[in-house]
């Protein structure tokens, strides 16, 4: 069940909740938004209703959920949700791109594919510091020093900034330089993360594990919920399944199966599913045509010689591709591309 307080609703009056609720020996789990606060209940139904909590000051209803992600669903929040980071919306209505080096390897590297990212349209930077990799031997990437930089191109460029946490003991020194963490498709299921960054008070970009399903990924978001946390943005990256052709076979139902289920946002990344630079146009289509929120995106200055991902990376030539199709796709399907929060001037020559 999920009790929704009314926007006036009193801290007192949400305590009161809760303890009506842990005598009955259920659990309580308060989500506090913009507006109002929502409080998740665990346990016994039919010892929920006998508590007649719709009459208790401040209680705006009392909503019974049948799915398990309670927070998430759209059973007790229709609208769909918007979602800002550093001012850029994410949601409904806007098609929001997300771009950068999926590593961070230089100040200069970071900076080179900031510019490429904005002149493609994107209203935010993302970049790896952090880096979990299959092989013990890749690259790990930088640590701290890497989320140095990426701070250092925000102030720059003025792309609001998502990078990776893999760890939740970071969750805190990673949250004093991003403006929205990721949780990466290796940590989908990693529940002590996603408790950490609920409670980090930053937005939370949850991307689907690689054999993860929809509910699965929901109930994951659901952990971040349960901190408080609603600002959380659903990233379908592809899933593993027996075709080898691409790196992961991007699943572009999802998109609208996981709007239909849950009020939080639903953006792709058309570069790690495909995992071929040729596919991340196409796929980038079809998400635009099947509504999603907004895209993640792979650039790199020099594919070449990257450390992480070259193969997927976009180049100059694919960037103005990108920049000419945001230009006039995302209006056909009613929707505005974000604009970044701070216009910084041109992208400099020769970039």
């Amino acid at each position: 069940m999920v009790v929704v307080m009314t926007p006036e609703a009193t801290p007192a009056d949400v305590e009161a909740v809760v303890n009506l609720v842990q005598s009955a020996g259920g659990q309580a789990f308060v989500s506090r938004g913009l507006t109002r606060t929502i409080v998740g209940l665990v346990g016994d139904v039919a010892d929920f209703e006998a508590l007649n909590l719709g009459s208790l000051a401040g209680v705006l209803q009392v909503i019974r959920v049948s799915v398990p992600f309670k927070l998430v669903s759209r059973e007790h929040h229709a609208a769909r949700s918007v979602i800002r980071v550093g001012g850029v919306p994410i949601g409904p209505g806007t098609l929001t791109v997300i771009a950068g080096p999926c590593a961070v390897e230089s100040p200069e590297q970071t900076l080179q594919a900031a510019w490429m990212a904005k002149s493609a349209g994107a209203s935010m930077l993302r970049g790896g510091a952090f880096k979990p990799r299959t092989s013990p031997y890749s690259y790990q990437g930088m640590g701290e020093d890497g989320l140095r930089i990426l701070a250092d191109v925000r102030s720059e460029t003025g792309l609001p900034v998502v990078t990776e946490v893999i760890d939740p003991g970071h969750v805190d020194m990673v949250a004093s330089y991003a403006d929205m963490l990721q949780i990466g498709a290796r940590n989908m299921q990693n529940f002590a993360l996603l408790q950490a960054v609920g409670s980090a008070g930053k937005p939370v970009l949850l991307k689907r594990g690689f054999s993860a399903t929809i509910e699965e990924w929901l109930s994951a978001a659901e952990y971040i919920a349960q901190r408080g946390n609603l600002d959380i943005v659903l990233c379908e990256r592809g899933i593993r399944t027996f075709e080898t052709a691409t790196r992961n076979t991007l699943d572009i139902s999802a998109v609208p199966v996981v709007q239909r289920l849950s009020h939080l946002p639903v953006i792709v990344d058309p570069s790690h599913s495909g995992g071929r630079r040729d596919l991340v146009l196409p796929l980038t289509r079809a998400a635009i045509a099947v509504g999603a929120d907004g895209l993640i995106i792979d650039v790199h200055p020099a594919p070449k010689t990257a450390l992480c991902d070259g193969d997927q990376a976009l180049t100059e030539t694919d960037i103005r591709e990108i920049s000419d199709m945001m230009a006039s796709w995302p209006p056909l399907m009613g929707r505005m591309l974000a604009a970044s929060p701070d216009e910084v001037g041109h992208v400099p020559a020769g970039v």
